[in-house]
């Protein structure tokens, strides 16, 4: 499992799939969010400005990535 490493308080779910490389745009962030593909701790979440802060996982793919302080 990858970690993303906090800059600062929280990430945006968009940002940080952008950051995770695991889409090439915020467009395409948007997209997969929207058609629910990505899981937040486990369900499904379609906001694409959701904050992430220290211990949550996100999926996408068959991939998870974990956030870090």
């Amino acid at each position: 499992m990858e970690e993303i490493k906090l800059r600062e308080e929280y990430i945006k779910l968009g940002q940080a799939l952008k950051a995770a490389g695991f889409v090439g745009s915020g467009l395409d962030a948007k997209f997969v969010i929207q058609d629910g593909l990505v899981k937040v701790n486990g369900e499904v979440d379609t906001r694409r400005g959701k904050k992430l802060y220290d211990g949550d996982i996100v999926e996408y793919n068959g991939e998870s990535i974990k956030v870090v302080k």
